[in-house]
């Protein structure tokens, strides 16, 4: 068995499909319990954010989990197979496993480097372990996925690369209200990106800012952070239609900010016709794109503002986080250090975790093969004992301390150059053996089961 990824993302499909694609929690949990129930998946996690759709499983077979895996993505989604063919990235055992570490990281992020992912992966982690859907191949991979994400935001500068996205934002922002310190800003949502954006709208000398989020405490919590003001989500409406400058980044599925309730709200503050800026962080799109109907709105999404920062990161610009982004031709700029840094980090700790769990896999099959040998040996003696029922006990001992040392001996090179061998990529050596030596494959089964309890989300990540 091996681990398959089947998913889609902004590198694979544009905006409109992913939010089509869009799975509320209940559907995640219906497509997870759907697929563990099919004869091809053993072990399951379903990621579903703003610009991801992901299922991780331990397959059987690659093929059978594959076709299962895209039957339950189609019902689930409504997309057609076509649609889903056309869009869908597959990853299979070591790819997957770098794939898993790269998504931990925030290197596949829309926003490269965000942290928020980290939290989404060990909530979808920790709703997988609640309905029985992990077991002792994917809970540990996940759980390490989590630890290398930690590591690369607690050893590098890799946060500094999503916030050149929000600095991306506001440099629009200033085409249109050159001076950020005057405007009255609305910050929808209350993640991590709406963190980033509050602190430089601080940063930026922007008086007059309100987090706005569904549950009132998270808003209140954020807003306190950056002593700011927290308003209501029932004020949702007034607040952005009275604003020069709205951010949000709520992760709902729909649009938050609809074109006719936003017309009613600005006509109702007096603002027809004001300007207003909307930057949208979130897909699926939180503000609905036929704002821009409206006079004096400008709306920029992730998608504009994902296309900026690729130009700045490839020309080797660099970003200050006093300062809005500006590209700056700095050699060693730091969103191509960081996001190097992290890529060795990744290729590391893959290499490590691949290293071990091939050495775990050998494990079972050495022990069998000292569990055979031990075995032989019994029966030798049992036969010895058949041959020389007189002979005396402590002598009898001593021929079996010395045929055990034989034995031990013959197998112990064999079993130090089997690790070797694995380590350095051989698979198939533990099938290899397990033919050589005729040793009992149900035998392995039975010293590699699964422990009665497993590491939780909270617990090691």
């Amino acid at each position: 068995m091996s681990v398959l990824v089947v998913g889609m993302s902004h590198h694979s499909a544009p905006i409109e499909l992913l939010e089509r694609a869009a799975l509320t929690p209940g559907a995640a949990r219906e497509l997870g319990a759907r697929l563990q129930a099919g004869d091809h998946v053993e072990e399951t996690l379903v990621l579903s954010t703003c610009n991801r759709l992901e299922v991780v499983v331990e397959a059987g077979t690659f093929h059978g989990a594959l076709s299962e895996v895209g039957d339950a993505l189609g019902e689930l989604t409504g997309l057609s197979q076509e649609e889903l063919t056309s869009h869908l990235y597959v990853h299979y055992d070591d790819r997957a496993v770098s794939h898993l570490f790269e998504v931990a990281c925030g290197l596949d992020s829309l926003a490269v480097g965000e942290s928020e992912i980290l939290g989404q992966l060990r909530e979808a982690l920790a709703a997988a372990q609640r309905e029985g859907r992990l077991g002792v191949s994917l809970n540990p991979l996940l759980q390490q996925a989590l630890r290398v994400g930690k590591r690369a935001h607690a050893e590098t500068a890799i946060d500094r690369v999503s916030r050149s996205l929000v600095g991306l934002g506001l440099d629009r922002a200033t085409t249109v209200h050159p001076d950020l310190s005057t405007v009255r800003a609305v910050v929808v949502g209350a993640g991590a990106m709406s963190g980033l954006a509050v602190a430089r709208l601080v940063r930026a000398g922007v008086a007059d800012v309100t987090v706005v989020n569904r549950t009132r405490a998270r808003a209140l919590r954020l807003a306190e952070n950056h002593q700011v003001v927290a308003g209501d989500w029932a004020d949702l409406e007034r607040l952005v239609g009275g604003a020069d400058l709205v951010l949000a980044c709520t992760g709902a599925v729909g649009h938050v900010v609809e074109h006719d309730a936003l017309a009613a709200a600005r006509a109702a503050t007096g603002r027809t016709g004001a300007p207003l800026v909307l930057l949208d962080l979130a897909l699926p799109r939180d503000v609905d794109p036929a704002v821009t109907d409206l006079p004096g709105v400008h709306l920029w999404g992730l998608g504009d503002l994902h296309s900026s920062l690729e130009a700045v990161v490839a020309s080797g610009a660099a970003t200050s986080p006093e300062e809005g982004l500006l590209p700056r031709p700095v050699a060693g700029a730091v969103p191509h250090r960081a996001v190097a840094e992290v890529r060795d980090l990744v290729t590391s700790e893959v290499a490590a975790y691949l290293t071990e769990r091939r050495a775990a896999r050998l494990g079972p099959t050495l022990a069998a093969l000292r569990a055979s040998a031990s075995k032989v040996v019994d029966a030798e003696m049992a036969r010895l004992d058949q041959r020389v029922p007189h002979l005396p006990e402590d002598e009898r001992v001593e021929v079996r301390r010395t045929v055990q040392r034989v034995v031990d001996k013959l197998l112990h090179t064999p079993s130090v150059r089997a690790k070797e061998l694995v380590s350095s990529g051989d698979t198939d050596l533990a099938h290899a053996l397990r033919e050589l030596f005729d040793l009992d494959p149900h035998e392995v089964v039975v010293t590699t089961r699964p422990p009665l309890t497993l590491p939780t989300a909270g617990g090691e990540a």
